[in-house]
């Protein structure tokens, strides 16, 4: 019996669905459209198995609608611009584009093979000049509405690279890239007005209902809004302008607890003392150049350098307290200034520890919230629960007592904030605001490889969009990355042009477009990716929104949010319609595929064996297939196969067994074939070499193998581990299906079986429930079950065979094709009907009845569920055990329970 072969049967089906364009998605006004899409990647490389099992899950939902009837939309792209592009050009010499180009290509030549239904015709490139040119008109439109600004910001420089650094690219306080100590500078950046939408982005969370629901709670978390007091304190001996400071509190029922007040480094009060201060003026540029982000503040060392100045209490006019440079405060949150409340905040805790131990100062700590017993250590603050009373307001240094302002017997949280947003707003010391996290979008970047900003700078009439009919200003070929700094900068000719007003002289903008950028709206560009203008309204108007967007949960803050944004600002500027303002209806976050990580450590230094020896050793990654396997007796080590070669090589009477025995009994510390340490279900990641291609994966088993696989291990939302063993098994199981094909083809079929028909719509159910569900596994699970129950079928087997041909299409589509042709479909399976189950085929003829017998249970009896209890008394009286066990006997009682169980009482 042959085996169904893969290597001829994909290649095959794919030229016949590209022939009859079945995936190409044109809009057909009298047809319900289906939009689903994946998060497109960056095209770095290669794509891996991980990317795999995102696709297909995408690949199947399309399948399954275009089955449905749907007009299916279902897309792909490239995320292209980006650092990783100009980081390729610096280690390798050749240019971003050709970098970028390239491995598109390499990844369209992986994905093709693997049967799904992008509609190619589609297809771009965020750094296509066509891309670009139309997200410059989009800016433009924006920089009309009012969407976008120019101000000056402080942002992360590099001083090597010369350029801008995002949060994450900066690595305990220096440039990723350079290992520069990293500076806060001032620089004039353009912004997106994000923020004023942050209201309306947080209140429409709660219509996402197809979200989930980690991600929702996310992005309300980022946007952050809060209801807090704003007020000033009074400075004493201020200079001249900084007589007061404005505070930004979310708790002001603290206000009692306050021992200091503090600026950020970049406050314009602290930059007015540092002028006269030459330490002050130290300790500043030193907080400019380490911890940027909240995240990098929160594990940094709370230090602070004391102004000398003095601010007054709001609440008592005899109270004062001094006022702080301190390197946690960040200029761009609140105010830029706080006031500090050691007892119940530990940050604040934690900064009056430090300074008295590195400084001796001495802050009071001020309980306002008496804590349980034993709550309140040494080293912590203590943190009230909501529930917790203000058990008593007195200054424990000065035994003063403080006066009750209103909140003191109230409980923490909202209900106390309330009441002394409501007295300070009475006595005229502040108002009640509302806050958000959220800023507005800096997207200025000093990078060659990315969306020019469509801007230019005139001696006479200032800033200038560019005109609409110069677009795309098209980033220049002829660049060079052999100086520090933005390639657009060092260009000779690429900024001079001409102001489009008044036609003198003038500078384009050398700064590009954040990355973010792009991908905020090619959702959107997908509906008409040829259009001359951004979108095609009427294009736009059938395909939005996306009905289904998958990717990772790690965009569940940024790209969503701007994505989110974006939507609202193309309805504003006449680029989407008004249904679209939430561009995505419903998103899913698929798990990870995982994969163990081998590593060993290996000397780096001389080559002779004494140099060697007393050299540093590194951490070196290994490729899955570069590895032999587990050492016998260990599960942490294993070796190479080079390793194993090079023993052979030493000794030629062992085979390769005898090799490995070697191996395993050397000591760790051999420098010359050191163990490889397995770490287990990590991340697929490409600097760590435990990634699988699927090209291998395809070339061993075929496509529909690791489709099979990604869909089948796990839940969708949970990780995955790629194991060999698991492919194997999945390959396997096809075969077997091909191998039930067979049999069906040779025998003869006879007659109708009854049960099987009752199964086959179980399973049309069941895996229908599957995927509508996004329980991919759970329909494949019923798969597994209806080849089951398809082997031990006498009757005629060919209907049920076309309808798993079907059902498997969405997972499976080659070995679907192939089974669907054998036996006798019409057409193609990937262009059929989706079969609908018959409820009454669904409903059990029969059930079974437990039977109790002094209230154990004992036996059971099949029965027909319209069957009256006099019949199943019958049926339990004449059952073999209980005839044993009642040993001639007359029942007590008999009490039968319909449906459900039977009771004999002896």
């Amino acid at each position: 019996m042959a085996r169904y072969n893969a290597r001829v049967a994909e290649p095959k089906w794919q030229k016949v669905w590209d022939k009859a364009g079945l995936f190409k998605a044109e809009r057909d006004d009298s047809r319900a459209k289906y939009y689903v899409l994946e998060m497109f990647p960056y095209p770095s490389g290669r794509i891996h198995i991980g990317h795999t099992r995102n696709y297909t899950m995408g690949d199947v939902v399309a399948r399954y609608k275009l089955a449905c009837g749907f007009n299916v939309l279902h897309p792909m792209g490239f995320d292209a611009f980006g650092m990783p592009a100009e980081n390729a050009a610096l280690e390798k010499g050749v240019h971003p584009g050709t970098w970028t180009y390239q491995n598109i290509a390499d990844m369209k030549a992986q994905l093709r093979p693997l049967g799904y239904t992008h509609d190619w015709s589609r297809s771009f490139a965020t750094c296509d000049p066509e891309y670009y040119g139309q997200q410059q008109a989009l800016f433009i439109d924006m920089l009309a509405a009012g969407l976008i600004y120019r101000k000056n910001a402080m942002v992360n420089w590099d001083p090597v690279d010369m350029t801008v650094l995002a949060n994450e690219q900066v690595i305990d306080g220096k440039g990723w890239r350079s290992g520069a100590v990293v500076e806060r500078r001032e620089l004039t950046q353009w912004f997106f007005r994000i923020s004023d939408y942050s209201e309306e982005l947080l209140a429409a969370i709660d219509g996402l209902k197809d979200w989930p629901e980690k991600v929702r709670i996310m992005q309300a978390n980022w946007i952050g809004k809060s209801r807090g007091l704003q007020f000033s304190f009074a400075v004493k001996d201020a200079p001249k302008g900084f007589e007061a400071l404005e505070v930004y509190t979310t708790r002001p029922d603290t206000l009692m607890g306050a021992s200091f007040a503090a600026i950020s480094p970049d406050h314009p009060l602290a930059k007015e003392l540092e002028r006269s201060n030459p330490a002050l003026a130290a300790f500043n540029a030193e907080c400019r150049r380490v911890g940027t982000s909240e995240e990098a503040l929160e594990t940094a060392e709370k230090r602070g350098f004391d102004t000398g100045l003095k601010v007054i209490h709001p609440l008592d006019p005899n109270w004062e307290l001094p006022v702080w440079v301190a390197n946690f405060v960040l200029m761009d949150y609140g105010t830029g200034a706080i006031f500090g409340v050691p007892a119940h905040d530990q940050r604040d805790f934690d900064f009056v520890h430090f300074m008295a131990q590195k400084n001796g100062a001495s802050l009071e700590i001020i309980p306002v919230f008496e804590p349980p017993a034993g709550e309140w250590g040494q080293d912590t603050a203590y943190t009230p629960m909501k529930s917790e009373k203000v058990r008593y307001s007195r200054n424990t240094a000065t035994g003063r007592f403080q006066t009750n302002f209103g909140w003191d017997e109230l409980s923490t949280g909202d209900e106390a904030v309330a009441a002394a947003i409501t007295y300070c707003e009475a006595n005229g010391i502040g108002k009640g605001v509302t806050k958000y996290r959220l800023r507005d979008w800096g997207i200025s970047r000093q990078r060659y490889w990315g969306c020019p900003i469509p801007v230019v700078h005139c001696p006479d009439c200032g800033v200038v969009p560019e005109s609409k009919a110069s677009l795309p200003i098209r980033l220049p070929d002829d660049v060079t990355f052999d100086r520090p700094g933005n390639p657009l900068d060092h260009h000779p000719t690429w900024a001079a042009t001409t102001c489009p007003n008044c036609g003198k002289p003038a500078r384009r903008e050398t700064d590009t477009m954040d990355t973010f950028v792009d991908s905020s709206w090619y959702f959107a560009r997908f509906t008409a990716p040829r259009a001359k203008t951004p979108t095609d309204m009427a294009e736009a108007s059938y395909w939005m929104n996306v009905d289904q967007y998958i990717g990772g949960v790690e965009h569940a803050i940024l790209h969503l949010l701007y994505s989110r944004f974006f939507a609202r600002a193309m309805m504003k500027t006449g680029h989407l319609p008004v249904s679209a303002i939430e561009p995505f209806n419903a998103l899913f976050t698929q798990g990870m595929v995982t994969h163990e990580i081998y590593t060993s450590f290996r000397p780096i230094g001389g080559e002779s064996p004494e140099q060697r020896a007393r050299s540093l050793r590194r951490q070196v990654y290994h490729l899955p297939e570069e590895v032999e396997g587990l050492l016998p007796g260990s599960q942490a080590r294993t070796f190479l196969k080079a390793d194993v070669d090079k023993v052979m090589a030493l000794h030629p009477q062992l085979d390769r067994e005898g090799a490995r025995d070697v191996l395993a009994r050397q000591h760790p510390d051999n420098i010359d074939f050191p163990p490889v340490y397995v770490t287990p279900t990590a991340k697929m990641s490409k600097s760590k070499k435990n990634v699988v291609d699927p090209d291998d994966i395809i070339e061993q088993y075929g496509a529909d193998t690791a489709r099979w696989f990604v869909m089948s291990d796990s839940p969708p939302e949970r990780d995955v581990e790629w194991t060999a063993s698991g492919a194997d098994g999945a390959w396997k199981h096809l075969q077997r299906v091909w191998r039930i094909v067979e049999e069906v083809l040779e025998t003869p079929q006879t007659g109708e079986d009854a049960d099987l028909t009752r199964a086959t719509h179980r399973a049309i159910a069941d895996v229908t429930a599957g995927i509508e569900g996004f329980a991919f596994n759970k329909a494949v699970a019923k798969l597994y079950e209806f080849t089951n129950t398809l082997a031990r079928a006498k009757g005629d087997r060919r209907a049920a065979m076309r309808i798993m041909a079907q059902l498997m299409q969405p997972m499976t589509p080659h070995l679907a094709e192939e089974i669907w042709a054998a036996m006798g479909g019409e057409g193609l399976v990937s262009a059929a009907k989706w079969p609908v189950a018959d409820p009454a085929m669904l409903m059990d003829s029969s059930i079974i009845l437990p039977i109790q017998i002094n209230g154990k249970r004992r036996s059971e009896i099949s029965v027909p569920v319209e069957i009256d209890n006099k019949s199943v008394e019958e049926l339990v009286l004449a059952d073999p055990t209980v005839q044993r066990i009642l040993a001639g006997q007359v029942p007590k009682k008999l009490i039968v329970v319909p449906g459900r169980i039977v009771n004999v009482v002896i």
